[in-house]
């Protein structure tokens, strides 16, 4: 029965070669017709990648929000895609719930300030600058953008590249959330 089955799938594919070779060069010498048509760019956007394990979501008071259109706002000025905000918005989220947070003591960790928790004995920037949300994102994007591959990468292992933390896989419990927020507000 095998023997029978072997010789019947070769008959079978010897066909479908034999009928690719006779009519191939035929089909390649069939009139083509012509046509005034011009090439048709076409985008075409990947999905953004599903979020990676548990979620967590919080709601949003009013400065929290204004911080969330301030973090598109410069992801858009820098010419970067959605997933760029989602990403600063994520991170965001996890550093600071997306609050500009000013010099907490020893609540603090070490000189970390504003919306990123960027610290400025690290080169971040001044503290003023830091506590800029529009700085303090372009900043984070700027690191970013020098992640080969951050487009197509999970959500936490771009920001973890930018933010060296001692929690790296944190940032993907707000993909979702910050998601929502940017399909929310981007065109708003």
């Amino acid at each position: 029965m095998n023997t029978m089955i072997r010789k019947s799938m070769l008959s079978v594919a010897g066909l479908a070669f034999a009928g690719g070779v006779f009519a191939g060069p035929i089909a390649a010498h069939a009139a083509t017709p012509v046509v005034d048509a011009k090439p048709v760019a076409v985008a075409v956007q990947a999905a953004a990648p599903k979020p990676q394990g548990d979620q967590s979501h919080i709601t949003l008071n009013d400065e929290q929000t204004a911080n969330v259109k301030a973090i598109i706002a410069a992801t858009k000025k820098a010419g970067l895609p959605e997933r760029a905000a989602v990403i600063s918005i994520a991170t965001s989220l996890q550093e600071s719930k997306l609050e500009n947070l000013g010099h907490l003591g020893d609540a603090n960790d070490h000189d970390s300030l504003g919306l990123f928790q960027q610290r400025p004995t690290s080169g971040w920037g001044t503290p003023e600058q830091i506590t800029n949300p529009e700085y303090s994102t372009t900043a984070f994007l700027k690191g970013l953008k020098q992640v080969d591959g951050w487009q197509d990468m999970p959500l936490t292992d771009a920001a973890q590249t930018v933010q060296v933390s001692a929690y790296p896989d944190a940032y993907a419990q707000w993909e979702q959330q910050a998601t929502d927020l940017v399909a929310q507000y981007w065109n708003s």
